[in-house]
């Protein structure tokens, strides 16, 4: 691996791209320069939750800031609600069943647990599944994005997909954005009546993890502080 672009970029993301590596795989590269063993540690996330049925691509090979890993083709469930938002009640059922997935698996020791120690079981926790890390592939969802991987109560989770996707920002102001908002909001709502409930305290702290992370946007940011006076 190394430096070398196997392939061309196919997506990106904040802290990454994704370039093809041919027959079947990606290759997912951190651009952040963050340490290796972080890498190492979200790839033996993966390797967990896929060996306990989660449904996340295949993990092949790890060097350096690189993931080689199972090509997932598809659009992702954000995308899907794009062009077909009446589907929101479907989506986000599957959504909640994806989170039900996830938190029956163990959690692994050395993960943190930025909820505390109590609150219910110890589960493996995602922290950042919302509607663009699902990919909607010919053979099923494929849960990406791993990075954030924690352990703490399954609540955490439906608090910190609640926080993301019911307070992210829209397009600008006109018809567009109120349907989209709509959307948003009737999407929110069916997925915390599959996945929920949630407790304040839980809340309170996935609001607290959401705004200390750098990449809010401003008009979340106060959306979200409205949310904590509250």
């Amino acid at each position: 691996m190394g430096e070398a672009v196997p392939g061309r970029l196919i997506a990106g993301g904040r802290s990454a791209d994704v370039y093809a590596a041919g027959d079947g795989r990606v290759l997912r590269r951190y651009r952040d320069g963050r340490a290796a063993d972080w890498v190492v540690r979200e790839a033996e996330v993966m390797v967990h939750a896929r060996a306990h049925g989660v449904p996340v691509p295949e993990v092949f090979d790890v060097a350096g800031s690189d993931i080689v890993m199972e090509r997932a083709d598809g659009p992702t469930m954000l995308d899907l609600l794009g062009r077909r938002p009446l589907t929101y009640r479907k989506q986000a059922r599957l959504l909640a069943e994806l989170h039900a997935v996830v938190h029956a698996v163990p959690a692994l020791d050395w993960l943190p647990a930025p909820f505390g120690e109590g609150g219910g079981a110890q589960v493996l926790l995602h922290r950042d599944l919302h509607p663009q890390n699902v990919i909607l592939t010919a053979d099923g969802p494929r849960i990406i994005d791993w990075e954030g991987a924690a352990r703490g109560p399954a609540a955490a989770d439906v608090a910190m997909t609640w926080v993301l996707v019911g307070f992210s920002d829209v397009p600008p102001a006109g018809w567009t954005a109120m349907i989209v908002r709509t959307i948003q909001t009737l999407f929110t709502r069916s997925f915390l009546a599959a996945a929920g409930p949630v407790d304040q305290e839980v809340l309170a702290t996935a609001v607290r993890l959401r705004l200390a992370d750098p990449h809010v946007l401003p008009s979340e940011r106060v959306r979200l502080e409205r949310l904590r006076v509250a």
